[in-house]
């Protein structure tokens, strides 16, 4: 199938919040109780968010298409880790049930690595909910490895991943 990549823009807001939040609820049924997973998958929260960072230019966003449909996202800056100064941090990647395990996402992943590596970064990390094995599996399959860091007091419990450019 026909896919290509592209940096977001303004007016890609419903589109990157439409994913996310479905993604959301595909990934996280049975890792977030009900109530978080409502709400968290708001999807005029995330829109919100979303025009906010495009609008105030945070980070860097990219959106995969697959035969001219919106599939999958990816999102990431400097990290907000205070004690991993000098990190690129991968704060999202998302996609849609319907196209999991057909190689996208890791066509994202590539892309967006090569990105990070083209703005100077060294070192990548991830957080990524400790129970989500099917994430854990992929970021290992692209050379992400446990740093052994945990958020405190979260629940459930989130693990930082990071890896070597």
């Amino acid at each position: 199938m026909d896919y290509s990549i592209e940096r977001v823009k303004l007016g890609d807001e419903a589109t990157l919040a439409f994913i996310q939040t479905e993604s959301w609820k595909a990934g996280f049924k049975d890792i977030l109780n009900p109530d978080t997973l409502l709400r968290c998958t708001q999807v005029d929260k995330a829109t919100t968010m979303y025009r906010r960072l495009l609008e105030q230019n945070i980070g860097n966003g990219y959106l995969l298409k697959v035969e001219g449909n919106p599939h999958c996202i990816a999102w990431w800056d400097a990290t907000r880790e205070k004690d991993m100064s000098g990190y690129a941090e991968l704060i999202c990647i998302h996609s849609l049930q319907n196209q999991w395990r057909k190689g996208y996402g890791s066509k994202m992943m590539d892309a967006v690595l090569h990105d990070i590596t083209a703005a100077g970064y060294s070192k990548v990390m991830l957080w990524v909910f400790e129970e989500n094995t099917r994430a854990r599996r992929f970021y290992e399959a692209h050379g992400f490895t446990t740093s052994g860091k945990v958020k405190p007091n979260i629940e459930p419990k989130e693990i930082c991943y990071e890896k070597n450019l």
